[in-house]
């Protein structure tokens, strides 16, 4: 169903905007609410994405799918239900499939480390100093390499439990498996992971496959344009 922007004055969405809000703004044609929906999800669902398929750029395609399929559907969505668990499944079936499109006769057992080094921190930004940020770096790079060393299965859990903070139960319906299932993988990826890293990464898993600043802005700006193309917008 197309809709229309909304030409009347109305409050500009912002980080303390209920969810619901903003998917209702999406619904009724606000880019603001669109935006900032695109601005607080984009980081768990590139990380999602990248923990599936093999690069960055391609976690980027899958997300900007997503997206779309995710607005074209609002009509369906139960406001009821988090929005973010349901477009977290969204990208997750969308990264399966494209990971089965590019390699179908392969198995994922690790994630390509070619652009690993393309999301650290450049060292000294932001005024700290330069020491503290290469050492930061260093755990991150090492951080990011374990978890894409890890079994599709385990590193896809580990990345929706340690990394985004979701709950055992969250993290079972998101991926539509059994809870005892997401303890035992969660589990076993750290077993793996202690082993591969020991001390020296501690504290790193946080900060994994960043998606923030001009790339953040630049998926809000490629989705706004799609929908618009769409007359969703």
């Amino acid at each position: 169903m197309k809709t229309q922007l909304k030409h009347q004055p109305a409050p500009v969405p912002d980080a303390t905007t209920p969810e619901a809000d903003l998917v209702r703004g999406a619904r009724d044609g606000s880019e603001a609410a669109v935006r900032e929906l695109i601005r607080r999800l984009n980081p768990r669902l590139f990380r999602v994405a990248r923990g599936i398929v093999a690069s960055d750029a391609d976690a980027e395609d899958v997300v900007q799918d997503a997206y779309l399929a995710a607005f074209a559907k609002l009509d369906s969505f139960r406001e009821e239900a988090s929005f973010a668990t349901w477009i977290t499944r969204i990208a997750i079936n969308s990264a399966k499939m494209k990971r089965r499109r590019d390699r179908p006769n392969k198995v994922y057992d690790t994630v390509a480390e070619d652009n690993v080094s393309d999301i650290l921190a450049f060292p000294g930004q932001n005024g700290e100093p330069v020491e503290a940020t290469i050492g930061r770096a260093q755990i991150r790079a090492l951080a990011e390499k374990a978890v894409a060393d890890l079994p599709p299965d385990l590193r896809l859990v580990f990345i929706l439990r340690e990394t985004e903070g979701l709950t055992t139960a969250e993290t079972a319906k998101a991926l539509q498996i059994n809870p005892i299932t997401v303890k035992t993988r969660l589990f076993r990826a750290r077993r793996r992971l202690k082993a591969a890293l020991q001390e020296q990464a501690r504290g790193g898993f946080e900060a994994i496959f960043p998606f923030d600043g001009q790339r953040c802005v630049h998926m809000a700006d490629r989705v706004v344009a799609a929908l618009k193309d769409l007359e969703r917008l």
